[in-house]
């Protein structure tokens, strides 16, 4: 559950950014409707089952009221930081420094989740452990249909048309030079979706295999939540040497290609960057004022 766990609590801290064609209505819509929306879907993954329903749900609650008193007020400072730099030219350095920053920020989400969820965890079996191998498969299958085109063309299109819809819904429409920029950077990248795939597939049979070996054991809470940080840190951070070298590669590359285009944009561009991230600051303090009146009338 672990690689799950991750991929949930990635939308949610981080709603802003993975929901970067929504409005700001839309993030606080879907942050108040967060644990439910988490719920659906790691039910999906899990089924769990009626006696481990009301465990989990309880989990999922407590971790976003957590979560909304204590970690969006820090992400609301972040983005105002990052407001603040984006008028000028950026580095390479700069943007990889925002992105460990960013790392840095949302670790106490991952860590408090899995100190929530480990009795969860330890209370499931092998008819959930083989559903989640089923829902695994079914995600890689999906993860090949959108990145792993038979047809060369067809895949490099299917990655401009994901980059260039990031790139606008952050800084608005680009132009024509703007996209020879952005093939320019796919065409140099690293990014090899046949590694990520194979990596994706190794982490989640040590997992499934993790998850096994602490339910045969009666693992102590203690040894489960650390064996459990260690699954997710591998998923930041992977345990293979050569993917890890593969991974800060990709880093660098990327870093470089922000930049590249953040300093390619328009004062208008930079503009509607700069409103969007105030939006989504405003709406994280706002979800903040909403728990605190919450508390104050309880």
């Amino acid at each position: 559950m672990p690689n799950t766990l991750r991929k949930t609590l990635a939308r949610i801290a981080l709603i802003a950014v993975l929901l970067l064609s929504s409005g700001c209505s839309m993030l606080r819509l879907s942050y108040d409707n967060g644990p439910q929306l988490a719920w659906w879907w790691l039910d999906g993954y899990v089924d769990f089952s009626r006696e481990q329903t009301p465990q989990a749900k309880h989990a999922i609650h407590q971790w976003f009221g957590w979560h909304r008193a204590t970690q969006l007020p820090e992400y609301a400072d972040w983005l105002a930081a990052i407001r603040s730099r984006i008028d000028g030219e950026l580095t390479s350095t700069q943007v990889c420094s925002w992105s460990d920053e960013l790392q840095a920020i949302i670790a106490p989400a991952f860590d408090h989740a899995v100190h929530l969820g480990t009795p969860v965890a330890l209370r499931l079996g092998e008819t959930q452990w083989r559903h989640l191998e089923k829902r695994y498969a079914k995600s890689n299958e999906e993860l090949r249909e959108d990145f792993l085109q038979p047809d060369p063309e067809d895949r490099q299109r299917a990655a401009i048309k994901r980059t260039v819809k990031r790139i606008e819904n952050l800084y608005g429409d680009i132009d024509k030079a703007q996209r020879r920029l952005i093939i320019a950077s796919l065409e140099a990248s690293p990014f090899n979706p046949e590694a990520w795939l194979t990596e994706r597939q190794r982490r989640q049979q040590e997992t499934l295999r993790t998850l096994r070996l602490l339910a045969a054991e009666s693992a102590a809470p203690e040894l489960a939540t650390a064996s459990l940080r260690k699954l997710i840190e591998h998923t930041h951070r992977s345990d293979d040497p050569d993917y890890r070298a593969y991974q800060l590669k990709l880093a660098e590359h990327t870093c470089g290609f922000i930049a590249r285009m953040h300093n390619s944009t328009t004062p208008a561009q930079r503009q509607h960057a700069h409103d969007k991230l105030k939006g989504w600051e405003t709406d994280f303090r706002a979800l903040t004022m909403d728990s605190r009146l919450q508390t104050a009338l309880e």
